[in-house]
């Protein structure tokens, strides 16, 4: 599940956590894994109870899979390229992150670390 907003904060971080908990359910614990970024730690945040967030030490992206879906969007649909509006570019990033199979993610993902069974 994925955002796409002109700007990031607490607000909408907290509302992301929501709707990954009501995706899940009550019944399922989520831990969900961040870097550092100012609105992962917000004072006002609000985490569901369902959730518990995992803040990555700093300067450490090879912890972070995400980075990798980040660049491999960067690399294959969204780099080198104008756009006609920030409308265009909301359609780029739609496409982009719907290419993501969970076989795609497994791959660009898998680190020696971390292993996935799909």
């Amino acid at each position: 599940m994925g955002l796409i907003a002109p700007t990031v904060n607490a607000d909408l971080m907290s509302a992301h956590l929501r709707m990954i908990a009501e995706e899940e359910g009550p019944q399922v614990h989520v831990v969900l894994v961040l870097d550092g970024a100012g609105w992962h730690q917000a004072k006002d945040l609000k985490v569901p109870a369902s959730m518990t967030l995992l803040l990555l030490p700093p300067y450490s992206p090879e912890l972070m899979p995400m980075e990798r879906v980040w660049q491999w969007m960067r690399q294959h649909d969204l780099s080198n390229r104008v756009f006609e509006n920030e409308a265009a570019i909301d359609r780029a990033c739609v496409e982009s992150w719907n290419k993501l199979t969970p076989q795609r993610l497994q791959t660009i993902t898998a680190t020696e670390w971390l292993t996935h069974e799909i």
